[in-house]
């Protein structure tokens, strides 16, 4: 794979002439920044990707003798650090369907090529800042996030239910973060055009709508079960993981609102700080081993979290969690939040932002919860340089509702 500091490469995989010879052209501004091989099919695209790694793939879906899904669900298998585009005209059901797993994301052709490039430049950015080579390849072949048995074997029911609204399953959805982001991936892939990014689970299962949920639940297996007793990992707790991860995010929402942000920003606060913690449950699953060595230290302050992270794992669970959510297409102001709601003042522009929320809500909420000191879990230079101190008190004021009481 290249390194950071080289031209990235590219693999462009179309049948049609016409395309490959458009994409060249309006991409030979590019040259600069990204070395480019343009190949008429899958059979091509594999014999390639055998000779020289490649930083991304973008491929048509239908080609004759293997179509798309079948590429990179094979570039998956054998290169699994890949990122993988979808660029296609083709956007039936079933296309989708087949993609669901392989690719990271999905772009219609006709496709602006700056989209192309943003698409590709965010993926690229994440996981150059990801740093270590063993979890570029970790996040980008992973397909599903487990989910809390409970609330799968309850999906299950309800998606099998003659009866049962999509509402029912969007507000299920939405009570598990695993299926929320499988949900959210494929509500703002380019198959859908909505041009507007949906942060809502309930509204994503609804624009999805229970004909495409069926199959994609029940045939295609987008969620999966998480499974405790294969994970040995002694004190982790998937439901404790949830329980705060949602908490965080409600009081998040309610911080954005008590600020006045605007209603997506709002939204966007709401599932950030619902996914904050997504990176610990990737490395829980993948990395038992490393993960139940960081259990085992005393860490108590922001920087020693961070300081460890980084030792154990070269890196730290916001960037692993946020580098699975820019593949999977996420918005970029929950990716940014996910990524640095532990080092804030990472992001260099110190202004009030989804990020801010989501870093002050986490605080608030481990103090209210498990007693920490407040102090030792903000980073006191960010905060002040953006002037939240006066503000802190009434935002932990929040967390006296009942939403918030402990069980």
């Amino acid at each position: 794979m290249s390194d950071s500091n080289d031209k990235k490469k590219i693999l462009f995989v179309d049948d049609e002439p016409n395309v490959l010879s458009g994409l060249r052209r309006t991409l030979r501004t590019q040259r600069k920044v990204w070395e480019m091989e343009f190949v008429a099919s899958g059979q091509d695209a594999l014999a390639k990707a055998a000779e020289s790694s490649f930083d991304a793939v973008v491929t048509d879906m239908r080609m004759p003798g293997m179509d798309g899904a079948e590429l990179l669900n094979r570039i998956a298998k054998n290169h699994p650090d890949t990122i993988r585009v979808v660029l296609s005209g083709q956007s039936d059901q079933e296309s989708v369907m087949k993609t669901v797993g392989p690719a990271h994301q999905y772009l219609n052709k006709p496709c602006e090529i700056d989209a192309l490039k943003t698409t590709l430049a965010r993926a690229f950015s994440l996981r150059d800042l990801l740093g270590e080579s063993r979890l570029k390849s970790l996040v980008s072949g992973m397909r599903k996030l487990p989910s809390l048995p409970a609330l799968y074997n309850e999906l299950m029911i309800i998606i099998q239910d003659p009866n049962a609204s999509v509402a029912d399953v969007g507000r299920l959805v939405a009570k598990d973060p695993a299926m929320t982001v499988k949900i959210l991936q494929l509500v703002n892939s380019a198959f859908f055009g909505l041009g507007r990014h949906i942060s809502n689970p309930v509204d994503a299962a609804s624009l999805l709508g229970l004909e495409i949920l069926k199959p994609l639940v029940l045939s295609i297996g987008i969620f999966k079960q998480f499974e405790a007793d294969k994970l040995d990992v002694k004190g982790f707790s998937l439901d404790a993981l949830w329980l705060h991860s949602s908490r965080v995010g409600s009081l998040a929402k309610l911080i954005a609102k008590k600020e006045g942000m605007e209603a997506s920003t709002v939204e966007d606060s709401l599932l950030a700080g619902m996914l904050h913690d997504i990176g610990k449950l990737i490395l829980v699953v993948n990395q038992p081993t490393e993960y139940s060595q960081l259990m085992e230290m005393q860490l108590v302050t922001l920087d020693q979290r961070v300081t460890a992270e980084k030792q154990v794992f070269g890196t730290t669970h916001g960037v692993v969690g946020a580098y699975l959510l820019g593949l999977w297409g996420l918005p970029q102001s929950v990716v940014e939040a996910v990524a640095l709601h532990n080092q804030p003042a990472a992001q260099g522009e110190r202004v009030f932002s989804v990020l801010s929320v989501v870093h002050i809500a986490n605080a608030l909420m481990h103090v209210v919860d498990e007693g920490a000191v407040l102090d030792d879990l903000l980073d006191l230079d960010y905060t002040d340089s953006i002037k939240l101190a006066d503000r802190i008190d009434s935002w932990k004021a929040l967390t006296d509702s009942a939403d918030f009481k402990s069980d």
